[in-house]
């Protein structure tokens, strides 16, 4: 049966529809968004609230003449849906498939590659300004969460917006708070009225006639920003230098649409304030919008089911175990989350140690400094933060952490490949970027349990250590209760061969011991990327022919490059074979397939060194004196 959505190939046909029709294609469009992320996963919540207003945005705005610039971009579903990708979202966020986030090389329609949040605003203005500087008449839209909006960088850009004459216009999609009384048939006038061209045209005299006599002008201003104040909360962004429209209700076609029309006939920055509700039309997650922020396949009429078999646990749990056992060992022990609770683990934390939980928001960059300054005061924090949002406080990492040797602790979740979300939250650069900086410290667990010993080490230090671990369950090692640390800036060898000897970095451990099998290759698991453990290396490096380095993270600088070096240092030559990630962006995927695509499962290292060495062997007494552990 043909639908309404089937005969919207692009936003041209959207255009072409009668207004009165929008509401029935909102519907189709909120059902299929529903039906195709039960089939393949996927963020959920934010899309089914973003539907009305990707509507009215591509209805009422020339795409892709006018930039739309998505915040965050997990939202983009709908976005994606009606231009021209509906037919491959059943290939979601899977190797060759659609991302899920806006790609410029994905879409003429994706104006702007997003992923990490705050970042529109700019984006938008520059895109505004450029066009002015070009002599086009084009619009520049951002459409901004209210998390998002917390981030210094939006702030940032509004300020740098707000003085410049570009015709940019910044869309707030409040989803956090209810739909009160201010949001109805009044405050839809109000909106219409306030975007309108005689509105800004009346105003824009009024403030020209007035100028000749100050005291009025002022009075007439307070009374403007006042009268606007008691019905909405825009003084703020007017103070920036934006006309502020709004609130309105986000779903209502018949408000979104003419106050959208209005403002396009605007000049200069605006500001529309929108409220949605995540999860909209789907009863199971406007109740639960965290539950179904990103779930994997389900039944729509089920709703999310809890496996028959209890799942093995995952890094991110063992963390969030450690981090309350810690707790209750040490006083001391304070956790710093930018807007990730859940992802992070600290859940469980927040219950137990509320006043000693900090949820900055989307503020990576003070979450980093606010941890430095309650270390100076002789607390230990530790600072819960995915390893791709590390990169955004670099600078306070150097600067304000490690400058001053305070003991931060950071757990760097979803380290290594993440699968799905590709290359913008794939955490591959954090051993290149942390390994050169002085003081610092990083270990890299092969296991759930040396994850717990190596954070209890890492938190008894007394300069900053990052502990950096990868999304989901590993091995399935048993994980102790007791809170014994491993040896700091210690590996161990973990099996003794012959002429070759792979040194692994992380979880890729255990590919590297089914490859050695077949290679009759030694293996050391080497736990800290820095300080390497020197003894441990040149004594391996003595009795073998070849070195082979394994690390799910940039090759460029990283820990096989530490190697590398250290062997330079020592006099010492060795060819060295490093395997990771090479000078490219990962792309989205199931994580065993991109690893195997990287040659960095079993086959692949046994391949690579294979290739690489094809004759070396050594006889097995002089790889003597090594003493295998675990």
């Amino acid at each position: 049966m043909s639908t309404l959505l089937d005969t919207i190939a692009s936003p041209l046909d959207l255009r072409r529809l009668p207004r009165q029709q929008l509401p029935q294609l909102a519907d189709e469009l909120r059902a299929f968004v529903l039906d195709s992320v039960s089939r393949t996963g996927g963020h959920l919540s934010s899309n089914l609230g973003t539907v009305e207003l990707t509507i009215a945005l591509h209805y009422v705005f020339n795409t892709p003449h006018d930039r739309l610039v998505w915040d965050v971009g997990h939202q983009t579903y709908p976005h994606k849906i009606l231009t021209g990708r509906r037919e491959r979202m059943g290939t979601l966020r899977q190797l060759d498939g659609l991302s899920g986030f806006p790609m410029r090389s994905e879409s003429e329609y994706d104006a702007f590659g997003t992923a990490h949040s705050s970042t529109s605003i700019a984006a938008a203005l520059g895109m505004a300004l450029a066009a002015k500087h070009k002599g086009e008449d084009r619009k520049a839209i951002a459409i901004i969460g209210d998390g998002a909006m917390s981030a210094g960088m939006a702030f940032e850009g509004l300020n740098n917006a707000g003085v410049s004459d570009a015709d940019v216009l910044v869309i707030l999609n409040d989803n956090d708070m209810s739909i009160s009384p201010p949001v109805g048939a009044l405050n839809r006038y109000l909106a219409q009225l306030m975007s309108g061209r005689f509105y800004a045209a009346a105003k824009s005299v009024g403030k020209n006639v007035l100028k000749v006599a100050p005291p009025l002008f002022e009075l007439a201003k307070r009374l403007e920003e006042h009268a606007k104040g008691m019905v909405v909360p825009g003084t703020l962004f007017e103070e920036f230098g934006f006309n502020y429209i709004g609130p309105i209700d986000g779903h209502d076609l018949e408000s979104l649409v003419p106050t959208l029309e209005n403002i396009r006939q605007l000049k200069g920055p605006q500001f529309l304030h929108v409220v949605t509700r995540k999860g909209q039309g789907y009863k199971l997650a406007e109740a639960d919008p965290v539950a179904y922020h990103g779930p994997g396949k389900f039944d729509p009429n089920v709703g999310l089911v809890a496996p028959a078999t209890p799942p093995k646990a995952t890094f991110t749990q063992v963390f969030g175990q450690w981090l309350c056992d810690m707790a209750a060992h040490d006083a001391r022990l304070v956790g710093i989350t930018p807007a990730m609770r859940e992802g992070s683990g600290l859940v469980e934390f927040e219950r137990r140690f509320p006043d000693r939980y900090f949820d900055v928001g989307i503020a990576e960059q003070h979450a980093v400094t606010f941890a430095a300054g309650l270390a100076c005061e002789g607390l230990k924090p530790v600072v819960a933060i995915y390893s791709t949002f590390l990169q955004r406080a670099y600078d306070q990492m150097i600067h304000d952490v490690a400058l001053q040797n305070l003991p931060v602790v950071f757990a760097l979740d979803r380290a290594g490949i993440v699968g799905a979300d590709g290359a913008t939250h794939a955490g591959v650069f954090d051993i290149p970027f942390i390994r050169c900086i002085p003081n610092m410290s990083l270990a890299c667990p092969s296991d759930e349990a040396e994850c717990r010993a190596l954070l209890t080490a890492a938190f008894e230090q007394d300069h900053p250590v990052a502990v950096r671990y990868p999304r989901g369950a590993g091995v399935g090692a048993p994980v102790p209760a007791h809170l014994e640390p491993l040896p700091f800036g210690r590996g161990e060898l973990r099996r003794s061969g012959r002429g070759i000897a792979i040194l692994a970095f992380g979880t890729l451990l255990h590919p590297a011991l089914q490859a050695a099998e077949r290679l009759d290759a030694t293996v050391v698991n080497m736990r800290w990327a820095k300080p390497l453990d020197r003894e441990l290396l040149l004594q391996v490096a003595e009795a073998h022919e070849a070195l082979v380095t394994v690390e799910e993270g940039a090759i460029m600088g990283g820990a096989g490059s530490a190697v590398v070096e250290t062997l330079g240092e020592a006099g010492l030559l060795r060819p060295v074979l490093q395997l990771g990630l090479h000078d490219q962006f990962t792309v989205h995927g199931d994580p065993a397939r991109l690893l195997a695509s990287l040659g960095l499962d079993a086959a692949g290292i046994e391949r690579s060194v294979r290739e690489r060495f094809p004759g070396h062997s050594l006889p097995a007494s002089q790889a003597g004196g090594l003493k295998v552990v675990g």
